[in-house]
């Protein structure tokens, strides 16, 4: 967006064009000026015109007509029209070209100003839009030769995430944060900023956070030497030394125990890692992409996440949509996927009923991208003579039953409400004992402490 908006005064009367002109340019605006509609459409061919200011009565052709043929040229032109002469007729057929406001003279210079102040926000807005069209375009061009294809999608969430992928990946050493339900494409994105950034060529190595314990962290992430422990036979190159100079993609980075939080906090500001065993550092330069679903915030409250840590890691944060929130992605998504399976199981699908979409775009997906890609699969496979129908989908038994009340149909693979209804009746069998219900539940007593909070559940008797 330039600085300063430049704006074209057409009028046929001297006085006001040189009132207007003197006005504008002490308010910091550049101006042109045309007496004429031939004169006005000259300056447009070779001018930036941000604004038009025009009157109504013109010789050659009256300011309607030319506020048509302006807005046929140049749509984004924000043009306020001004007459001495002004009728309501000639109001309503200004509006309903494109004008953005009428005035009728005399004005107030101040009413000119404050209509120009309210077509500068539309043009700063649209600069906005168009910019982040642009970026889409051009990361999705840049997807498609890595990749093979793009991130799919034509939403306006998707194009805004496309916007923040193109933005970030530029700057090569700024961490980045993605936040999402499970299965909305938080890897898939990480592989994006690495691949549109200055490190595509070095290594991208994911992470899975939740699989991390205490006793592998310094080894897995650090390396060790050869007799450093039981069991370390050889020489071990540590994660962060396999991504040196490429990006380490940290997935569910919440899952991370609050121990090893500091020790990798500690290697993000000293960018410095010495193997276990061995006492010379080594110098590390990695771009770190963690990935949530949870809320990490609300962990810091709870003290199960590091603040400074998310302080560290909250630099710039993509929020990826749950499917639910871009249906008009649906089509695209599917269309891909029935594409790929056809692809790799042999099988050539050239029609899917327009049931099939209508049917999906009324379903939640709590799974997100990945249970539509598994639901893509299995219609590939049970489709016959090159057609997918709504009853190859798992889901189309349950839409069917209750076509009015298709969100019912989704709770029922609500995967967090049946677990949060499994620890609520294996609480009650055990007679609100914890430690009898994480036996009967099969996980820890801590897992099952945190399960509680995370549901927030509570009971009319007491816990013990």
């Amino acid at each position: 967006m330039k600085e300063t908006l430049s704006i074209l005064i057409v009028d046929d009367e001297q006085s006001y064009r040189n009132e207007l002109t003197e006005f504008f340019s002490d308010n910091q605006f550049h101006v042109h000026t045309a007496a004429l509609p031939s004169e006005a459409l000259r300056v447009l061919t070779t001018n930036d015109i941000d604004i038009v200011v025009l009157d109504i009565r013109l010789p050659e052709m009256s300011g309607l007509d030319l506020l048509r043929l302006i807005k046929s040229d140049y749509p984004d032109i924000e043009i306020i029209m001004i007459s001495g002469h002004g009728d309501m007729d000639s109001v309503i057929q200004a509006m309903r070209n494109g004008a953005t406001d009428f005035f009728s003279k005399p004005f107030k210079m101040l009413e000119i100003l404050s209509a120009i102040e309210r077509s500068k926000r539309f043009i700063v807005l649209n600069s906005k839009l168009r910019d982040v069209e642009q970026n889409f375009q051009r990361v999705s061009r840049q997807l498609n030769d890595n990749f093979g294809h793009g991130i799919i999608g034509q939403s306006r969430a998707m194009k805004q995430v496309m916007d923040m992928i193109g933005k970030v990946s530029i700057s090569d050493s700024t961490s980045v944060l993605i936040t999402g339900e499970s299965g909305t494409g938080k890897e898939l994105v990480a592989r994006a900023i690495h691949l549109l950034s200055p490190r595509r060529d070095k290594y991208f190595y994911a992470v899975n956070s939740s699989a991390i314990t205490e006793t592998l962290f310094e080894s897995e992430f650090f390396g060790h030497t050869k007799g450093a422990f039981t069991g370390a036979s050889e020489n071990k190159t540590g994660w962060f030394e396999v991504a040196n100079k490429g990006t380490l993609f940290l997935d569910e980075i919440g899952d991370l125990p609050m121990a090893l939080q500091i020790k990798f906090l500690r290697v993000l500001e000293e960018r410095k890692i010495s193997r276990v065993g061995a006492t010379k550092e080594i110098d590390i330069d990695v771009r770190i992409i963690a990935a949530t679903h949870q809320n990490l915030e609300q962990l810091t409250e709870e003290k199960r996440f590091r603040l400074d840590l998310f302080h560290r890691l909250n630099s710039f944060v993509i929020q990826l949509p749950p499917l639910r929130e871009r249906k008009e992605d649906i089509p695209l998504l599917l269309k891909h996927f029935v594409a790929d399976y056809s692809n790799k199981l042999g099988k050539n699908i050239e029609i899917i009923e327009s049931g099939v979409f209508d049917m999906l775009q009324a379903y939640k997906f709590p799974g997100n991208i990945r249970e539509m890609r598994n639901m893509a699969e299995r219609a590939v496979i049970l489709a016959e003579e090159g057609r997918i129908k709504p009853a190859h989908f798992i889901i189309y038994k349950t839409m069917k039953m209750a076509p009015s009340t298709v969100m019912d149909m989704a709770e029922i693979y609500d995967l967090e409400l049946i677990e949060k209804e499994t620890i609520v009746k294996a609480i009650k069998k055990a007679n609100y004992n914890k430690s009898q219900a994480a036996r009967l539940l099969k996980i820890s007593f801590q897992s099952l402490d945190r399960r509680i909070k995370k549901f927030d559940l509570t009971f009319e008797t007491r816990l013990i």
